[in-house]
């Protein structure tokens, strides 16, 4: 393990590299701002294989491939931060590689290489939920994009009882589709639905888990902790849908819908296309809008496997849990599960400090029991059943 306190010259290659990836807002980047409008014209027939359109790149990919360059991360020295910085760094050369390729054939082996693809062991998962879990599920009531807001905004509320000085916002911007959290902003677009049923646990999807994190992160001594450590957003994601457990906001239909994504990445892999992918959704059960939205998820941009990971990252956490592993370290920042034993490190030489706040699903008493419940064999089974 390292020594007590990494140099000020360790730091300031920490500190580069958050900066940096912190102006990559890369997921915004490779998802389009017209999907709505594409939508529309698909499910009426006028396009069989839909094309979408990008925002103007904010990073310029050349440019930011030099700025990366410029951070010598073979110069750090303490060795759990070395590995820790050596690793994003990489991450970081893939997604700007990603961008030069966007919406281009090279774009999905370089997301196989980031997210990775689909286990035969994922693939029978979410096969057998998708028979075992039901289809038929009531629409209910929707709220719209700025009723959504206003809860969002109460929410963050509840987290500024906390901590009042937290940087965390919500807005309804008119270049997003659906609901996703970038830096420390809750983005919700105009266009977006959500049921109300499900309202409760996309909240603590995006805020108790994706914003807490980002907060809790860019306070730490290691920058890169907010920005997000290499393969930290498997575990991300896994922690959110695991707030959706602990909240008893994990529904039918999410169930399906994680799924489905997971047999999206698997078709589109093996060389589906557009309309064979969601015409697979339909035959499945899913309403054709949901279906949509699904696969232009996992095909934009060229192909984007990253959706495989919430399912894998949900069942890598109960199989944490269920072995007496702790949640606590997780809510420090965002990192991988695999490099827990690195954070904690960290942590145990005083180099990564407490949460300074805390998913407000715990204040509830039957949360914990959610988790701990979902986290035995007969849990997990059911889960996957």
């Amino acid at each position: 393990m390292g020594d007590p306190a990494p140099s000020p010259a360790d730091r300031a290659v920490d500190h580069a590299l958050a900066q940096l990836s912190a102006s990559m807002r890369f997921l915004l980047e490779v998802t389009p701002v017209d999907a709505d409008d594409v939508r529309d014209e698909f499910l009426a027939g006028d396009t069989a294989e839909p094309e979408f359109t990008y925002r103007t790149l904010e990073v310029e990919p050349d440019v930011a491939a030099e700025q990366l360059a410029a951070i010598d991360v073979s110069s750090v020295e303490d060795p759990t931060l070395a590995h820790l910085l050596r690793a994003k760094h990489r991450e970081m050369e893939l997604q700007l590689e990603m961008l030069r390729a966007r919406d281009t054939a090279d774009f999905l082996g370089l997301s196989i290489e980031l997210y990775g693809g689909v286990s035969p062991t994922l693939r029978e998962q979410a096969e057998a939920l998708l028979v075992a879990v039901p289809g038929a599920e009531g629409p209910g009531e929707s709220l719209d994009a700025e009723e959504f807001l206003q809860l969002a905004i109460a929410e963050i509320a509840h987290y500024r009882e906390q901590d009042p000085d937290i940087e965390m916002h919500a807005e309804v911007r008119p270049d997003v589709n659906g609901v996703m959290v970038s830096g420390d902003t809750l983005l919700i677009g105009p266009d977006s639905t959500v049921q109300r049923v499900r309202a409760e646990g996309l909240l603590h999807h995006e805020v108790g888990t994706h914003l807490v994190t980002q907060v809790n992160g860019t306070a730490q001594p290691f920058k890169v902790l907010g920005a997000g450590l290499a393969g930290y957003d498997e575990t991300q994601e896994g922690l959110a849908v695991l707030a959706e457990v602990a909240c008893g906001g994990l529904t039918a239909f999410r169930l399906r819908q994680l799924a489905g994504r997971v047999v999206t990445v698997h078709r589109l892999v093996a060389g589906a296309d557009f309309a064979e992918a969601h015409a697979a959704l339909v035959a499945a059960g899913f309403p054709e809008g949901s279906a949509f939205t699904t696969v232009m998820r996992v095909y934009r941009s060229g192909g984007m496997t990253k959706d495989a990971i919430y399912l894998r990252g949900l069942v890598d956490l109960l199989e944490h849990v269920a072995g007496g592993g702790d949640l606590e370290l997780l809510w420090r920042g965002k990192f991988a599960l695999g490099d827990l034993p690195l954070v904690a490190d960290l942590a145990e030489r005083g180099l990564v400090r407490p949460a300074r706040i805390r998913p407000r699903y715990l204040d509830d008493p039957q949360a914990r029991q959610r988790i701990e419940r979902a986290a035995t064999v007969e849990g997990l089974e059911r889960l996957l059943a």
